[in-house]
């Protein structure tokens, strides 16, 4: 059980650091200084943008999940 959840915490870890890196730059900040401020101002949301929010929340949601349920698995030993 806990081997399961280890591989399942790795694997939504990468799919969630891959998620957040695919998505645009909205704000301020890093992707404004080399100029991205502009061009996600002018381009409106996709149905690619709605897919990839969805993908990183179930994503965050099933390592949230994975965080938890292996810490009961090392606290209770079940």
């Amino acid at each position: 059980m806990t081997l399961a959840l280890q591989i399942i915490l790795v694997i939504t870890s990468l799919l969630m650091g891959l998620s957040v890196l695919l998505h645009k730059g909205k704000g301020g900040g890093l992707s404004s200084l080399f100029g991205g401020g502009m061009q996600s101002n002018l381009s409106g949301s996709t149905v690619v943008e709605k897919n990839l929010d969805r993908l990183t929340v179930i994503t965050a949601i099933i390592w949230i999940a994975a965080i938890i349920g292996l810490n009961l698995v090392m606290h209770y030993g079940l």
